[in-house]
């Protein structure tokens, strides 16, 4: 994934890349030197399309917690 991809998708989930590297037990400096590269390694893709199917999951499991709590 380019950068820019990947700084565009940090800023759709709502992630700074500080956050994003305290979740995934990174040095937030390494995280920066990406830049350098001009892509992030392979295994970012995954992880990021995972978190953002968690939060998808956890927003709806949340929503029928809510309309069970009303019938």
């Amino acid at each position: 994934m380019d950068i820019k991809t990947f700084e565009s998708k940090l800023a759709e989930l709502n992630l700074s890349k500080k956050e994003f590297a305290t979740m995934v037990g990174a040095v937030y400096n390494g995280v920066i030197n990406w830049n350098s590269k001009g892509e992030t390694p392979k295994w970012v893709d995954s992880w990021l399309e995972n978190y953002e199917k968690a939060k998808s999951y956890e927003a709806m499991r949340d929503q029928v917690f809510r309309i069970e709590k009303i019938k």
